[in-house]
């Protein structure tokens, strides 16, 4: 993720395919290997350590998370960048600010989340 052109492109299309519910297409951004650590894995899961590995988790996380929250709907307010790394600041339907932080792969899919609430 070189520039700032390539990050909002990334983000542009993350958001869109989660405000199209298409959970394939959500998970074409994440690696094989994958970890997420968020709060909400906590509350859905039930899981103290609040991540996720692997893609296949992953896949069960993100589909209790959209059957959980039908409404479910992103809008982004920035978007940061680094050498291999963004963050995803945006509002879902409840009014939560949520900040995203996620480390990229060579290949651009991300390979690790972390994920931090406003509220």
């Amino acid at each position: 993720m070189p520039n700032a052109q390539r990050a909002h492109a990334f983000a542009e299309e993350w958001v869109a395919a989660w405000n199209a519910h298409d959970l394939e297409r959500i998970l074409s951004h994440y690696t094989e290997d994958v970890s997420l650590t968020s709060p909400v894995v906590v509350q859905l899961l039930g899981d103290p350590a609040g991540t996720v590995r692997v893609k296949a988790a992953l896949r069960a996380y993100f589909r209790r998370g959209l059957e959980a929250y039908p409404q479910l709907r992103f809008v982004p307010e920035r978007v940061a960048w680094g050498l291999a790394s963004l963050v995803i600041v945006y509002v879902n339907q409840r009014g939560t600010r949520t900040a995203e932080f996620m480390e990229l792969a060579a290949d651009g899919r991300v390979s690790r989340v972390v994920a931090n609430y406003d509220g």
